[in-house]
């Protein structure tokens, strides 16, 4: 569009303007500029100079015009080019342009004053100084605007950035407490299976339906977060799970190690974050249980409600051992801490004084960070 429009605006003016010196090589200097342009975002270093250098050869050319200007009004389109060096050029072809914009309206302001017989040499320099001032106040506000927007919208791909990482952060804690919970109790199940098939079979078929039900489990949590994830469909809008549901973690573990519940206190009227983190907090401490304590007969799940917080318990009985938050390899306890501290609360991990293993989670009960 701005070629569209400059092109023959450039031409009419050179046409019909009477008081214009050098006509051709005005009309040239003005028009060929125009259609650089076109790449002011990909190479706006190149054409910022490319038109600044013709703007400044015009005005050299008007010492020899006698009274008359060899400079189109067209040209005055260069005002926009410092906004695209800003906006699209890297710092370094920002700092040339900025040196090319200050050299060429000093040289061609002093080339101006001092061809003038009518001034005096102090007047000229004045006169050239506010000139030039002036010149420059022009394309740094021009440069200002440009930049400006840049960093708005640098500003906002971070922010995208940021979500995106934030999004990919909650889906693998998400992933990965809801498939490796299913996951550990089906394999656990499979090995008492093969452990028991020679001798009870039907034991056997037992554990198979136990690894049938929660394979369907599996599937139907990573439908749902599968169907959250695309684009252009609805997504599954089922309520997620809270503190209620933590009695079935209890019924899914089966016999070895069992799993007893308790909840006390007031846990009504829980935010759906708050109650959507104790389940995920109890399901992940349970499965780390199951998998890490070794000779473990029971796992102690206890969510206590007060007027601040609500409290989360779960302690095994297992051997003791050398593991720790800091020491594990895996993403279990990275994503239980990261999910409190999304929420303002703590968790603690570590060996009970006596044997096993304790998690302990404390979250605000309005769920908003500290």
């Amino acid at each position: 569009m701005l070629v569209a429009v400059l092109v023959p605006a450039g031409v009419f003016e050179g046409i019909f303007r009477a008081d214009l010196a050098w006509r051709p090589v005005a009309v040239v200097l003005a028009v060929v500029p125009v259609f650089t342009l076109l790449w002011r975002r990909t190479h706006p270093l190149v054409v910022f100079a490319a038109a600044f250098g013709a703007q400044t050869v015009a005005d050299v050319a008007t010492l020899f015009g006698a009274d008359d200007s060899a400079v189109l009004y067209t040209t005055a389109y260069v005002l926009l080019l410092p906004y695209s060096l800003f906006r699209w050029g890297s710092g370094r072809e920002a700092a040339i342009g900025l040196a090319i914009i200050v050299v060429g309206i000093l040289f061609t302001e002093s080339v101006n004053s001092t061809s003038d017989p009518n001034l005096v040499l102090f007047a000229a320099q004045r006169k050239t100084g506010v000139e030039a001032a002036i010149g420059i106040l022009f394309f740094l506000f021009t440069a200002a605007l440009g930049a400006s927007i840049r960093y708005r919208a640098n500003s906002r791909l971070r922010e995208v950035d940021q979500a995106k990482l934030l999004e990919r952060e909650q889906l693998a804690r998400e992933l990965h407490d809801t498939v490796a919970h299913h996951v550990s109790a089906i394999a656990i199940q499979a090995q008492a299976g093969r452990t028991l098939a020679a001798s009870s079979p039907n034991a056997a078929v037992d554990a198979l339906e136990v690894i049938e039900a929660e394979a369907s489990r599996t599937l139907a949590e990573m439908r749902t977060m599968v169907g959250a994830l695309r684009q252009g469909e609805e997504p599954n809008l089922a309520p997620q799970r809270g503190v209620a549901d933590i009695e079935r973690l209890a019924q899914s573990a089966e016999d070895r190690p069992r799993v007893d519940v308790e909840l006390s206190g007031d846990l009504h009227g829980l935010p759906p974050s708050v109650e959507a983190a104790i389940y995920r907090l109890a399901q992940e401490s349970i499965t780390n249980a199951i998998r890490h304590a070794r000779h473990a007969t029971r796992i102690n799940v206890c969510v206590a409600g007060d007027d601040d917080c609500v409290r989360l318990t779960v302690r095994d009985d297992g051997d003791p051992t050398p593991f720790s938050a800091g020491s594990s390899a895996g993403y279990g306890l990275v994503g239980m801490t990261e999910r409190t501290k999304l929420l303002g609360g703590t968790l603690e991990a570590g060996s009970s004084p006596d044997r096993g293993w304790t998690i302990t989670a404390v979250l605000p009960r309005n769920g908003a960070p500290t």
